[in-house]
């Protein structure tokens, strides 16, 4: 005789895609999020800056030392009359380009060296290793200052003398990373199916360190914003009157017990951009921490 089993009404299946994105995106804290979409209000911000601006920040638009809300002035003025507001808006466009170009230039150089010496190894692999320990025992600001000394004051040339020893630090982990995929029995058996070395490390080698890289490159935003200010902050920024955060602080200290907002208005928005950065690159590590 048979029994009856009871009737257990079906559970609507989710693709394996799916499941995978809600368990990610539920290891994301909320304080973390919050930050990775302001990067994004933070990135729209920058790039409209010149639309968002409502003087030209290297002309005066009123009297000096306007206090912060007054005479229709959100953040005041500074000494000579120049709207805070505007040149904050266009310091944070060109401390945020500039941080992600550095970083742009690191993740290209350094991974291109990186993915090379991971997969070919041997001599290649010393090499290049020896040369990247070059690079990293090279003093950043004390590069920056040669370069500015010998080229002259600009952004771009800070840029370049920073940039010399940012790449490393993505050369050594894609590297790393790539070692550690070599052993991996899927590019084994790529290996041994008849792949060549380019096909490996572009198809097989290449997508399984890019999120090392990518979570590294996160949290090194705020690292470069703070490095880029105090060099500028050191005058090896472009020339004034030029908008950058770190000058417009170093210029209005001079100011700072009469007029305090003048230098710490810069200097707040340089703490709220890495601030967030810092937690938005968190976010990003929980995020791909499952990749």
């Amino acid at each position: 005789m048979a029994v009856a089993e009871p009737y257990i009404p079906a559970i609507p299946r989710r693709s394996r895609r799916t499941a995978t994105r809600d368990s990610r995106f539920a290891r994301v804290g909320v304080v973390d999020r919050v930050a990775i979409v302001m990067m994004g209000v933070l990135t729209l911000v920058a790039l409209a800056a010149p639309l968002l601006a409502p003087h030209d920040p290297l002309t005066p638009a009123g009297k000096a030392f306007i206090n912060p809300g007054s005479n229709g002035f959100l953040l005041g003025t500074d000494d000579v009359g120049r709207d805070i507001l505007s040149r904050v808006l266009f310091g944070l466009r060109s401390s945020w380009l500039a941080a992600i170009g550095v970083i742009l230039s690191g993740l290209i150089i350094g991974g291109l060296i990186g993915l090379v010496a991971g997969s070919l190894g041997g001599w290649v692999d010393a090499v290049l290793m020896r040369i990247t320990d070059v690079f990293l025992a090279l003093p950043g600001p004390v590069l920056a200052i040669a370069v500015v000394a010998a080229l002259g004051p600009s952004l771009l040339h800070t840029l370049v003398a920073v940039a010399i020893v940012w790449w490393p630090f993505y050369a050594r982990i894609v590297r790393g990373e790539i070692r550690s995929l070599a052993a991996r029995p899927h590019v084994e058996a790529a290996r041994l199916s008849g792949t060549g070395a380019i096909g490996l490390m572009w198809r097989h080698l290449m997508p399984g360190a890019l999120p090392a890289a990518i979570v590294t490159a996160s949290l090194d935003v705020s690292a470069l914003l703070l490095t880029l200010s105090a060099l500028s902050f050191l005058g090896l920024g472009s020339p004034a009157p030029s908008p950058e955060l770190g000058a417009m602080s170093a210029r209005g200290l001079t100011y700072l017990l009469e007029h305090p907002h003048v230098p710490l208005i810069p200097a707040a928005a340089v703490f709220v951009l890495a601030f967030v950065a810092n937690i938005a690159g968190d976010g990003v590590r929980d995020l791909m921490g499952d990749r």
